[in-house]
């Protein structure tokens, strides 16, 4: 008899995981919303505390020749300031749609402002990571925001990586780092309405890898994001998360006994989605990225806006393709 190993049973319960709360076509559309994002906030244990998250500002830079650029922290949680950098288009006049920015496991934001700092920074910013200043160059307010455990709020590397020690802790915590990483871009939003020249009514959330989980995640919770850019994230779990090695903070208790990835678009639609990918990318194949989206479209036609949805395939492997995502972006926000 062969040896049935702990992995094959966890990958026999996968296949037939139950997905309780799994989007149904023959059940009312705001039912189905209202069960799944109780339970997928449940499950994410977002931060219950609240903080003004006012902003402070540390500088302003008007030396750059295409934008202005702010530094400024806000308190997340009693005690935990995020730092962000603004940056302003010089053409600035009334206005302007914003473009939050999150970059994954990098060594930090200032990959999004292409300003590298350590060894292998340069190697990073080339596969389009330079998201915030792409942003702003397309005539948008860019922030780019500090996420837990990357770059200046980096967590403890003992113990198998930078968000290893942190992620458990918050399980023991009935807490997620994924969910606080969604906390914090809501409070980062909450910090914005102190700036009188954004227009915080049109806000696109975007990310590749780690910061695409972000943003599709933080999407489905946050209704002040009008738009969202999920790169090299968006796969079935099963074809995923589930069947490889991943970063610790891409786990989420009771996930699979609840839901897919692609049921989850449900909290995100009518609002504008672009999922971008690489047809390449070992770790989000793209099967289970086709997989689904299979679900997602069905949803955004279920609700008259299949027009608000895209899918970008890039030719290659895991990283942004800015020139297809920021296109696909424009015509839908």
């Amino acid at each position: 008899m062969d040896n049935y190993t702990v992995t094959d049973l966890h990958r026999d319960l996968c296949v037939n995981a139950p997905r309780i709360l799994r989007y149904r076509e023959d059940v009312d559309i705001e039912s189905q919303k209202i069960k799944m994002e109780e339970k997928f906030r449940e499950l994410l244990g977002i931060p219950e505390v609240q903080t003004e998250a006012k902003p402070v500002v540390e500088f302003t830079d008007r030396t750059n020749s295409e934008y202005d650029e702010i530094r400024f922290t806000f308190e997340t949680e009693p005690g935990y300031f995020v730092p962000a950098h603004m940056l302003l288009p010089k053409s600035f006049k009334g206005k302007l749609k914003i473009v939050i920015c999150l970059q994954g496991h990098s060594t930090g934001m200032h990959i999004s402002l292409a300003r590298p700092k350590f060894e292998g920074d340069e190697a990073t910013i080339a596969g389009d990571r330079d998201f915030a200043v792409q942003a702003v160059r397309r005539g948008y307010t860019a922030i780019a925001m500090e996420q837990r455990c990357f770059g200046e709020l980096e967590g403890a590397i003992e113990g198998g990586g930078r968000c290893h020690n942190p992620s458990m802790q918050a399980l023991l915590l009935g807490r997620t780092t994924i969910g606080e990483r969604a906390f914090d871009v809501g409070q980062l939003i909450n910090a914005l309405g102190s700036f009188p020249e954004l227009d915080t009514d049109n806000i696109a959330l975007m990310g590749n890898s780690g910061g695409g989980t972000a943003t599709f995640y933080t999407s489905c919770v946050e209704k002040r994001i009008t738009a969202a850019m999920p790169s090299c994230a968006f796969c079935s779990v099963k074809a995923s998360i589930f069947a490889m090695h991943h970063c610790q903070c891409n786990y989420i208790p009771g996930y699979l006994k609840y839901f897919e990835m692609g049921d989850l678009a449900l909290l995100i639609a009518p609002r504008p989605l672009i999922i971008v990918c690489g047809k390449d990318d070992p770790i989000f194949p793209l099967h289970g990225v086709r997989e689904g989206y299979e679900t997602v479209e069905k949803i955004y036609k279920r609700m008259g806006a299949s027009d608000k949805l895209a899918l970008v395939v890039g030719d290659g492997g895991h990283r942004f393709y800015a020139e297809q995502g920021w296109h696909e972006l424009s015509l839908r926000f």
